[in-house]
């Protein structure tokens, strides 16, 4: 990850756990992963569609219940056009990130899967990332962190609901 500009600092807020916190805090970390994100994908010669795309694959291979991802399912899940996730699936493929396999009991499906020297390339770009998310999760105790697990696992239910 390149060193870019210092990030602003984040305003304090009068109720460190009022709404107006949270929503200050949950920005600045957004819009901090969201830089990395995008410096990601300019250093892998992709799009930040296609890094988020990669996100869906590798979450879709994580979840057995899932099933393999789709160019369908990708399309759907990302809002996108066939012709986009095409496009997108052929930059990801060119530059080594995901493989695509034919169903054996239908060759009409396709299959999406992150492929190895991609793995290798994200772990690579994001240990510095890994290693910041270990040293901050050192600071808090297992009981902490429960409650930190708790508060990011209802945070991604209730950002499910508003999305649909």
């Amino acid at each position: 990850m390149q060193n870019a500009d210092p990030t602003p600092p984040v305003p304090p807020c009068d109720d460190p756990t009022g709404l107006e916190s949270f929503a200050v805090l949950l920005r600045a970390m957004n819009a901090e992963f969201n830089r990395i994100s995008q410096e990601f994908a300019q250093a892998q010669g992709l799009h930040l569609t296609d890094v988020q795309a990669l996100i869906a694959v590798l979450d879709a291979d994580r979840d057995p219940d899932a099933g393999p991802m789709t160019p369908g399912r990708l399309a759907a899940h990302m809002n996108l056009t066939s012709g986009a996730v095409t496009a997108c699936l052929d930059r990801l493929e060119r530059a080594g990130h995901i493989r695509r396999v034919r169903d054996s009991g239908d060759r009409r499906v396709v299959h999406i899967h992150y492929a190895q020297a991609g793995r290798e390339a994200a772990r690579e770009y994001f240990r510095p990332l890994a290693r910041s998310t270990d040293a901050a999760r050192a600071r808090f105790n297992a009981d902490e962190l429960l409650v930190v697990v708790r508060f990011l696992s209802e945070m991604n239910e209730q950002l499910a609901r508003v999305r649909r």
